[in-house]
C-alpha cells in the first residue's frame, strides 16, 4: 500500500477521551472492521480510521510538541507509520493502544528534550494512589506554557507516563501496553514525573 498525505487539522489541546464502557469495545470492533477493509485494498477504510482518531492522535502530539505545528507534523507521521505497518497490527490489544504506541515513539524519537538530567525521587514499591486525584486535577486544568516547558523537560519515560495518565486519562495497564514495560514501572515513573514536575515548576518560580 502506498501511503498518502492525510491533512490533520484538528486544534486546541483539550483530551475528552472519557466514553462508557460498551461505547469503548463498540469502536475497537469498529476499529478492527476498518484494519481488515484497509487490508483488503479499500483504502478509504484508512481515512475513516484517519478520520475516528486523528483528535486523540494530534493531542498526544501536541503535548510532546508544545505547539501546533509541530503537533500536525507528527500526528502526520504517526498515521503513515500506522498505514505502513498496518499488516502488524494482529488485533492482540486495542487498535487506539497500538495507535497511541506508535504515536508514543515517534513523539520521543523527534522531539528533543531541552532538559538537564533531573535527579529521581524514591518512591516506594507501591507508591500510594491518594494523592493522585488532586494532582491530576491541578495538571489538567494548567494550561500555562510554563507546565507544556517543563513537562519538556521531564525525562523520555516518566514524560510518556505523565502526559497518557493525566491528559489522556489511560489506566496504568493500558500505558504499561502502550510503552512496553510493567505496570509497576508506568506507576513509579508517573510519581517520578510528578514529583520532579514540580520541582521544575518551582525553580522556575
Amino acid at each position: 500500500m502506498r501511503p498518502r498525505h492525510w491533512q490533520v487539522t484538528v486544534t486546541g489541546d483539550r483530551t475528552d477521551t472519557a466514553r462508557p464502557e460498551a461505547a469503548a469495545a463498540s469502536e475497537s470492533d469498529d476499529d478492527l472492521v476498518l484494519v481488515q477493509a484497509c487490508l483488503r485494498g479499500h483504502r478509504e477504510a484508512f481515512d475513516a480510521i484517519v478520520e475516528r482518531h486523528q483528535r486523540q492522535v494530534y493531542q498526544l502530539c501536541y503535548r510532546f510538541a508544545g505547539n501546533h505545528e509541530d503537533a500536525s507534523d507528527l500526528a502526520q507521521d504517526v498515521f503513515i507509520r500506522a498505514y505502513r505497518g498496518l499488516h502488524s497490527f494482529k488485533g492482540n490489544s486495542a487498535f487506539t493502544t497500538w495507535l497511541y504506541r506508535i504515536g508514543v515513539n515517534v513523539c520521543l524519537n523527534r522531539v528533543s528534550s531541552r532538559a538537564h538530567k533531573w535527579t529521581t525521587v524514591e518512591v516506594p514499591d507501591r507508591p500510594d494512589t491518594r494523592g493522585e486525584r488532586a494532582d491530576t486535577r491541578l495538571l489538567r486544568g494548567e494550561r500555562a506554557a510554563e507546565v507544556r516547558a517543563a513537562i519538556a523537560k521531564l525525562p523520555k519515560k516518566q514524560r510518556a507516563a505523565l502526559v497518557l495518565r493525566v491528559y489522556h486519562d489511560l489506566p496504568h495497564d493500558q500505558i504499561a501496553e502502550i510503552v512496553g514495560t510493567s505496570v509497576g514501572a508506568v506507576k513509579a515513573n508517573f510519581f517520578h514525573a510528578l514529583a520532579n514536575l514540580k520541582k521544575i515548576l518551582k525553580s522556575q518560580s
